[in-house]
């Protein structure tokens, strides 16, 4: 019954967000979702490169409400202005710029004027109704001047998944706000105009600012760019190696997850690489990086949902109506609540596996791209040892198109502990959604989880002969 009930707390919530209605702007700002963040940013399409950066830079500031001590977020500036739409693309960028100020200030409509702010950079992924995903890249900080003031956000709307790339954008931005807002009009335009470098490739922009004259701003894509979208030091920081491989299975086997923060940033980077730890594999469920508070309603949604909730709507979260929730707390560490056997989801020895590759080395690491490489590289082996060798068991027709066979597939596994798991994977939509493109696909597997399958199968045929050798 209580099931029954949220279910349909949630349904109501989702047609509250989607129906058309009069009314202020905040009560309309959340119609560009399908679902509440029903996408995942690190299952973005692999750009290639040659497409714009970004859509639309924003700023959205803070407005007091009429005759109420609340404020509103509201776009305050916008580039570039879109003319001459077809009437369907209007309705759509109304629909997501209404949307967007909301995912800017997440954190509710209570606040004072400050002299000082820490600045924050954090990001929402946004799905369209045909749909297509939009990241929102933000950095929320004060506006220049004297005096106590309202914070504001800074948001670039892309449909790349890049997030130190445009991080590197978000602080050219703000060093151009603190002179002035014509200062950024010529460094977009001229963002705008450039294309959007392939992978390990680099794009040069000119840019003029007074007092410094011309400068030359390069920005580089990650030669591997399956993981330039994430940042897993904020993880490291805030939890141990076994809480992060409780998290990892509970997502393989598509749980709810919630994660408590303070800061806006960690809640971003924390939940990205939680979702960055199924690759290849892509979190196809309600996915929120920071829930804003009109949208606390999500974690009594009874489907799996991975979302971010900050620290202030603990108790809120805590009495909510929930089950079969890991609740992570980021900022001590722990685990609130939990189902009780995230211990024992993956196979023993495989776990020893992952736990040993993350303790080795981790002194030696000194860039972002080796601390990533480093936690993503066990976690791809996982995958590689125990459903890696599924191209095998797609049967294709004379037309290219394949047939997945699941019973040979799982009995290809000798060891017991590792059929039982896949045998509970398969069922996943993680899973589902990865083996319906293979049999869709009709060119042989590629990129860069064919390549450590590959190895693997290398390494497998020597070690006989190691053997042989001793």
């Amino acid at each position: 019954m209580e099931g029954q009930v949220v279910g349909r707390a949630f349904r109501l919530l989702r047609h509250r967000l989607l129906r058309p209605r009069a009314g202020p702007p905040q009560d309309n700002s959340r119609e560009a979702l399908k679902e509440p963040e029903r996408a995942q940013e690190h299952s973005l399409p692999n750009f290639a490169g040659g497409q714009h950066f970004f859509e639309y830079l924003l700023v959205v500031s803070l407005k007091k409400k009429r005759s109420e001590d609340d404020y509103e977020p509201i776009i305050t500036y916008q580039f570039p202005k879109r003319e001459n739409l077809l009437r369907g693309q209007q309705e759509e960028e109304e629909r997501l710029l209404k949307a967007i100020p909301l995912f800017c200030f997440p954190d509710g409509n209570e606040w004072a004027s400050l002299t000082e702010y820490p600045r924050e950079t954090f990001s929402f992924v946004l799905t369209n109704v045909d749909g297509s995903r939009k990241i929102g890249y933000c950095r929320r900080l004060l506006p220049a001047g004297p005096g106590p003031r309202l914070p504001q956000v800074y948001c670039i709307i892309s449909c790349i998944g890049c997030f130190g790339l445009f991080s590197k954008i978000l602080d050219e931005v703000e060093k151009r706000h603190q002179i002035s807002m014509a200062v950024i009009y010529p460094f977009m335009q001229g963002l705008r105009e450039a294309a959007f470098p392939a992978p390990g490739k680099t794009v040069t922009l000119k840019s003029f600012i007074p007092d410094s004259g011309t400068e030359f701003i390069s920005l580089t894509r990650p030669l591997d760019s399956h993981l330039e979208h994430v940042d897993f030091s904020s993880l490291l920081h805030c939890l141990s190696f076994e809480q992060i491989l409780q998290i990892f299975a509970s997502a393989v086997l598509e749980r709810k997850i919630i994660f408590l923060a303070e800061g806006l940033s960690t809640l971003s980077q924390c939940i990205h690489a939680a979702a960055a730890l199924l690759y290849p594999f892509s979190w196809a469920h309600t996915y929120i990086p920071v829930v804003p508070e009109s949208l606390l309603a999500t974690v009594c949604c009874p489907t799996p949902f991975m979302v971010g909730v900050q620290m202030r709507f603990q108790q809120e979260v805590m009495d909510s109506p929930m089950e079969e929730v890991l609740l992570v707390n980021l900022c001590e560490g722990t685990f609130l609540m939990s189902v009780g056997d995230e211990k024992d989801i993956l196979p023993p020895k495989l776990q020893d596996d992952i736990l040993d590759s993350l303790g080795q080395g981790t002194n030696e690491l000194k860039t972002a791209e080796q601390i990533n490489e480093h936690v993503s590289g066990p976690f791809v082996q996982f995958f590689v040892k125990t459903v890696g060798h599924y191209a095998s068991y797609i049967k294709r027709e004379a037309n290219g198109q394949g047939h997945f066979q699941e019973r040979s597939f799982c009995k290809a596994l000798t060891s017991k502990t590792k059929r039982r798991f896949v045998k509970k994977f398969v069922k996943t939509q993680l899973f589902s959604l990865f083996i319906q493109e293979a049999e869709k696909s009709k060119n042989p597997p590629a990129g860069y989880f064919q390549q450590k399958i590959l190895e693997y199968e290398e390494q497998k045929k020597k070690k006989p002969r190691e053997k042989t050798v001793k």
